[in-house]
């Protein structure tokens, strides 16, 4: 086993582990005052960042703070000083320093103008390389020496790196083709760091469809619809799947619902599929006569509703309701969603679960491991897509590496 470099001088050597957002940002502000070294387990950096961004990169959201911090749930608190230091604006205002502008669509997500994460992770190691960061691929961290260094598997064989502090930056088990297989709970739970099991997060469910709804309309948006649920609701879209539903609007409930089917079995998500209109004018329009018009037709002129969604009212609302103008209607604002289960975690695009929160200090040092940090993912918070999940990353991952310099002046 050899190692990988030897310490120089008297200049403090910090290492990251993971090159996600997390361990970048730490990277970044350790850079000024320790010779950063960052470890890569995968060929090339930021691997589920750059597909995250492929269809467009939300890298932060544009409502009023006070707001955003309620997408946080319970870990808010603990979260809320990292994100105050590093909030939406200041992250606008990194992007720009990068080269990189940013706009706020329609939604209130903000993304960069060229819709891609691609161009943003060049100009951010491009800065860290200037800045004189190192960087390893290929090194998959396995633990820890007996006398505390860091030990590494590389295509070459294993090697060590001691390191004067440590952030831990490996995100959670979501997508494990990129790197993040979670494989790092083990050697934390050996040292005896409480980590909370995983669970999907904006994530699909299941749905028992008919076989006519698998073939016919796997795939289909289902656009401008309300989604309620215990007591929340909120508007979107959201895409009928081969094995039940997924898209923007169920991932802002997926907490709650997962949460939901684990507690009581059974989680039912109510579907306004006419949310323009209320219940009164929808029924005064459907109890007009019908003549000789099909249903379809029926429901297509007198409710705007048709395709898919004329599709879910057949699946899921009883017979019975389609011969009542006035249940038809109740049906069109209240149609109940059985859910059955959510999807494996490894189609998830976030997890929770990690590191509880209670095993790390204000400033996100593990307390039974004086000079090791933990970042993003890794610790037990999750949030709703939408630019909540790359803030919080990049906040924590500046807290740690905040915490870390901070810790190696007290040392």
């Amino acid at each position: 086993m050899s190692e990988t470099s030897e310490k120089s001088g008297a200049r403090l050597r910090t290492a990251i582990i993971g090159s996600g957002p997390a361990g970048l940002a730490a990277a970044e502000r350790l850079c000024e005052g320790t010779d950063v070294h960052l470890f890569e387990a995968m060929p090339s950096l930021g691997r589920k960042f750059l597909l995250a961004g492929k269809s467009g990169l939300n890298i932060t959201h544009g409502e009023a703070f006070e707001r955003f911090l309620t997408r946080f749930g319970s870990a808010r608190a603990r979260l809320e000083p990292a994100l105050t230091r590093f909030p939406p604006e200041a992250i606008r205002d990194w992007a720009t320093s990068l080269g990189i502008e940013t706009f706020v669509g329609s939604s209130g997500r903000v993304f960069p103008t060229a819709m891609k994460a691609s161009p943003l992770l060049r100009a951010w190691v491009r800065r860290l390389t200037e800045k004189g960061v190192t960087f390893h691929t290929r090194h998959r961290w396995s633990g820890w020496t007996d006398d505390g260094a860091l030990r590494f598997e590389t295509p070459d064989g294993n090697v060590t790196f001691r390191a004067d502090a440590t952030v831990l930056a490996l995100g959670g088990t979501s997508w494990p083709r990129l790197g993040a297989d979670g494989a790092w709970t083990r050697l934390l739970a050996e040292r005896g760091i409480d980590i909370a099991p995983f669970r999907p997060a904006n994530c699909g469910f299941d749905v028992e469809w008919s076989a006519h709804m698998k073939e016919r309309f796997a795939g289909a948006p289902v656009k401008s619809v309300t989604l309620s649920f215990n007591g929340g609701s909120a508007r979107g879209d959201f895409v009928i799947s081969e094995s039940g539903i997924e898209g923007s609007l169920v991932y802002a409930f997926s907490a709650a619902l997962r949460d939901a089917l684990e507690r009581e079995g059974e989680a039912k998500p109510e579907l306004d599929l006419a949310p323009d209109r209320d219940l009164a004018r929808l029924e005064s329009a459907l109890a007009a006569p019908r003549g000789r018009a099909s249903l379809s037709n029926h429901l297509r002129k007198r409710a705007g509703i048709d395709g898919v969604k004329t599709a879910l009212l057949r699946e899921l609302a009883p017979p019975d309701v389609f011969s009542d103008p006035r249940q038809l209607a109740y049906a069109i604002k209240h149609l109940a969603l059985p859910l059955q289960r959510p999807r494996p975690i490894d189609e998830a695009i976030s997890v929770a679960g990690g590191v509880t929160l209670d095993e790390l200090d204000e400033n996100w040092m593990l307390k039974k491991l004086p000079g090791i940090f933990v970042a993003g993912e890794m610790a037990d918070w999750e949030a709703p897509t939408g630019g909540y999940l790359i803030t919080a990353c990049l906040a924590t991952g500046r807290a740690a590496g905040d915490g870390a310099a901070s810790w190696l002046r007290r040392s």
